[in-house]
């Protein structure tokens, strides 16, 4: 029982996609999940339209369908297709009679409920990451400083060298001595 719940979340969770900034399901994986034709639950809708205003269910276009369709192969697009957002969905359960449609939705609203919480973690991570990228910026700035301050004290002082040891210095001759020839 529990692996065919986590293929049928599986199954829901590949059939989210993200359009215009909304996570949607398309109106034919939807008619799939619930076991009917896609005209059926059309028409379901249309006599329920005012139950789905613009928020709810769009009308996809022309470049979106084929930006999807290069994704999902096994989907007809020969009339328009639908996108149903997370609200859509759930009203979808309110024009739907059948007990399949009411148990796909409740697994549907359960797969849209680990997406937020899977996204919400992600920006959590995201934002933990950025604030330790930032701290070791500062780090890496105080790191070079200290090796820059290591390499001067390596490199040899340009003085002059001063030798080592005794120095004699011969004594100057205030006397010339004569020689005789």
């Amino acid at each position: 029982m529990k692996t065919e719940k986590l293929i049928q979340l599986e199954i829901i969770q590949q059939r989210i996609f993200l359009i215009r900034g909304q996570k949607v399901m398309l109106g034919p994986h939807l008619a799939e999940l619930y076991d009917i034709e896609t005209r059926v639950l059309m028409q379901a809708v249309k006599r329920n339209l005012d139950r789905f205003p613009d928020d709810f269910m769009f009308p996809l276009t022309r470049e979106e369908i084929m930006g999807i369709s290069q994704i999902v192969t096994s989907l007809k697009y020969s009339k328009a297709v639908y996108a149903f957002t997370e609200h859509g969905v759930a009203m979808l359960s309110s024009v739907l009679n059948s007990s399949r449609a009411v148990q796909m939705n409740i697994a549907i609203m359960r797969t849209f409920g680990k997406l937020r919480e899977i996204l919400s973690t992600h920006k959590e991570l995201a934002h933990k990451l950025a604030e330790l990228e930032r701290k070791i910026e500062k780090h890496d700035t105080q790191i070079q400083a200290i090796f820059e301050a290591i390499r001067r004290l390596m490199q040899p002082e340009e003085k002059p060298k001063r030798q080592i040891g005794f120095r004699v210095e011969e004594p100057k001759v205030k006397y010339k001595l004569h020689r005789k020839k």
